[in-house]
């Protein structure tokens, strides 16, 4: 890649470039983000996974950027314009905009003043009066008079058309002027006149004004969603004066001053050229770079979130009762095994307006016993508090743990073509509480199934730029599936398609292998799959887990092409391979400094050491029990001051939205987190964490709750 690539990403980043560019040399080899981050540590000088994902999103912006070149080159150098000086600037240009600018003069154009202008041949004018020295201007105007210009002042007004045209189109008045929007513009919105009463959502921005550069992502989502609903109009705002500085600074950079009356004749036409057609394309772009910002910040919050959601604890393999609750259609109960395997299914109706407490109560303690179940999921939607306490008051004849599950996604996951594979037999209610349940035995697994934006923890995702959502979210998912490492012998296609170097198409091989010939024995078994070469099988090795196999180190994150390295660790320690796994006192004596080489280095070999210390250690912690206050049950019985228990279920940029046991959520506004300054929820909670809340304020009208974080 281009050298000035290499040297924007490393500035970008903050590391040398000799890091990024043999990342940028793996990743076109057909490396993977994670490959790279967990198995290429001194090739890369240890960059780290979202370091490597940024690199790769850069490039790809670098190729479309070469792609765009190499066609503006192209219509410049068939129009015969294309200079050295010029093609210079178009090469050194890191930045789409910027090489806009370059080509702006010489894009192919729609009719415009200039160009009935210079129809009417007023070019020669324009040029006499660029030149700036043109003491007979009035004398030779009268020269251009003819049936189309029918006076001088017409001309005039003609050349300066001209003029005013290549004002705006020059790269550097451009920049400028971009620059000082961005550092100085004030957005101001108004309410369309008749739309108060249906944007009443959008109340706050009816007579709204801010710098901004100051303002949050959220804040410029919410106006120009209110903007394309046509509640809102909105306008960038700078000082006049300092605009048209700008302009005329850069328009007689290095030229001396020309005649008053040529001068004045200059000025209307810097004037034209400001108010016509800088002002409004500079507002536009203006707003779109804020546009821009926003989207990445809500993406990068939306992916903190998911990460989070998907990282959550697990259950893991317990028997699992889970629970989709419901007042008039019942309650979907259904029951699992370890494994996640459907054994059952019922519908108990413990609540109004059927009321069939007893037969409920009957079912649920003959589906505990019958199946040993270990672990309750209640999904956290519709009668999900009165399902809550209807279970924690029967009793059982052995322990069971009851939890709290959300919903989000799960009836989407129900009704969608992979729950139709999985479950053809049964209908959508069944496929929901299934999901329910497995979502608690294990989030990430069951979460990937469904579209990321269907899990109620994004910031205007349906705002942003979809395709930027969609390719930060895969690259969260893929990051996390292969942190997490997946079981070789019971993924499913979907898990097992983020594996690194896997996908779709390879995954449904894994699983027909799997079917036609039983469990893999080993990791090297998966080069007898149909179209898994050994590029893939690099790649994906690492990744997978089989436990119970042939091989000990097959079941940790150990890769395949180190097994050789650790087996001379174990004959130097006069032990098996074996031996060494799990054994934390044998594996710190290994003088890990002693297996430096060519290819691998300290960072890998205490990866390995580590990996044997804890073979295939799940990073995520263990799930912990919750239950609300029985105090409230609707927002009538909130009081200001009341202590509540809470869940935290959405993470934004303002605030975070906290599940305290009834239909609303209510918001911790970051003002109300910390004594300290916080920029972002984030740097406070984590989604799901369980936490302690005061109510500080109830809006009964609007349905709204405001919270603070006790702890």
């Amino acid at each position: 890649m281009n050298t000035l690539y290499i040297n924007f990403i490393a500035d970008r980043l903050g590391l040398k470039s000799w890091r990024i560019e043999n990342c940028i040399q793996l990743l076109e080899e057909g490396a993977t983000v994670p490959f790279i981050s967990r198995y290429r540590k001194e090739v890369t000088g240890s960059m780290t996974d979202v370091e490597v994902a940024e690199t790769n999103f850069l490039c790809q912006k670098f190729q479309e950027l070469d792609k765009r070149k190499e066609a503006v080159i192209k219509s410049i150098t068939e129009q015969e314009k294309m200079t050295e000086e010029l093609r210079k600037a178009i090469d050194e240009c890191v930045e789409m905009q910027k090489l806009e600018d370059l080509y702006l003069p010489f894009r192919p154009k729609r009719r415009t003043r200039a160009s009935v202008a210079k129809e009417n041949g007023l070019e020669p004018l324009a040029e006499k009066m660029l030149s700036l020295h043109f003491p007979d201007m009035m004398k030779v105007a009268e020269s251009f008079v003819n049936e189309k210009v029918p006076d001088v002042e017409a001309a005039l007004a003609g050349a300066r058309d001209i003029i005013a045209e290549q004002i705006s189109e020059k790269a550097e008045i451009r920049e400028e002027l971009r620059s000082y929007y961005g550092r100085s513009g004030i957005l101001e919105t108004k309410v369309v006149k008749g739309k108060e009463e249906e944007g009443e959502n959008y109340s706050n921005y009816f007579n709204f004004s801010s710098p901004i550069s100051k303002m949050p992502s959220h804040r410029v989502l919410a106006i120009l969603r209110a903007v394309d609903e046509k509640v809102l109009s909105v306008k960038v705002s700078v000082d006049d004066a300092v605009a048209l500085k700008i302009i005329s600074r850069n328009f007689y950079k290095g030229k001396k001053f020309p005649e008053r009356e040529l001068f004045s004749q200059i000025e209307l036409a810097e004037e034209d050229a400001y108010k016509r057609l800088l002002d409004p394309s500079i507002e536009n772009e203006t707003l779109k770079v804020a546009k821009e910002k926003a989207d990445l910040e809500a993406v990068k919050v939306f992916g903190d979130n998911l990460r989070q959601l998907l990282l959550a604890p697990p259950v893991g393999q317990k028997r699992t009762l889970a629970i989709d609750p419901g007042f008039r259609t019942g309650c979907k109960v259904v029951c699992l095994d370890a494994q996640g395997t459907l054994l059952h299914h019922d519908v108990i109706m413990p609540h109004p307006p059927i009321n069939q407490k007893m037969e409920a109560m009957r079912k649920i303690t003959e589906m505990v016993e019958k199946y040993n179940i270990e672990v309750i999921a209640i999904g956290n939607g519709t009668a999900s508090r009165e399902t809550d306490a209807f279970i924690r008051r029967l009793t059982f004849n052995h322990p069971v743990k009851i939890y709290s599950v959300s919903e989000d996604g799960a009836s989407i996951y129900s009704a969608s073509e992979t729950a139709r594979e999985e479950f053809p037999e049964y209908d959508v209610t069944v496929r929901g509480a299934v999901s329910i349940g497995r979502r608690l035995m294990d989030p990430l697994a069951e979460l990937v199934k469904i579209d990321p934006k269907s899990l109620g923890v994004g910031q205007y995702q349906h705002d942003v730029d979809q395709t930027l959502l969609k390719e930060k979210l895969d690259d969260v998912v893929e990051m996390c599936v292969n942190t997490v490492g997946v079981d070789l012998n019971t993924g499913s296609p979907h898990l097992l398609s983020y594996v690194s170097g896997i996908g779709p198409a390879t995954a449904k091989n894994i699983v027909s292998y799997r079917k036609d010939n039983g469990p893999f024995s080993s990791r090297k078994e998966l080069l007898e799959v149909p179209r898994l070469g050994k590029k893939a099988y690099e790649q994906a090795a690492g990744f997978l887990r089989i436990n119970g196999g042939e091989n000990q180190l097959d079941s940790t994150a150990v890769h395949p092409e180190r097994y050789a390295l650790v087996e001379k660790m174990a004959k130097d320690m006069g032990c098996t391979v074996k031996d060494l796994i799990r054994n934390e006192e044998r594996v710190n004596s290994i003088k890990l400094e002693n297996y430096v080489g060519e290819d691998v280095g300290l960072p890998t070999l205490k990866d390995i050491a580590e990996e044997l210390k804890k073979p295939g250690r799940d990073p995520r912690e263990g799930v912990k029990e919750f239950a609300f206050s029985d105090q409230i049950s609707t927002i009538e019985d909130l009081k200001e001051g009341m202590e509540l228990p809470g869940i935290v279920t959405n993470l934004t940029a303002f605030g975070a939205f906290v599940d305290i046991g009834i239909k609303q959520n209510g918001l911790i506004h970051i003002s109300n987190m910390s004594n300290r300054y916080i920029r972002s929820a984030s740097e406070v909670l984590k989604l799901h964490q369980i936490v302690t809340v005061q109510v500080i304020g109830v809006d009964l009208k609007r349905q709204r709750i405001q919270l603070k974080l006790l702890k």
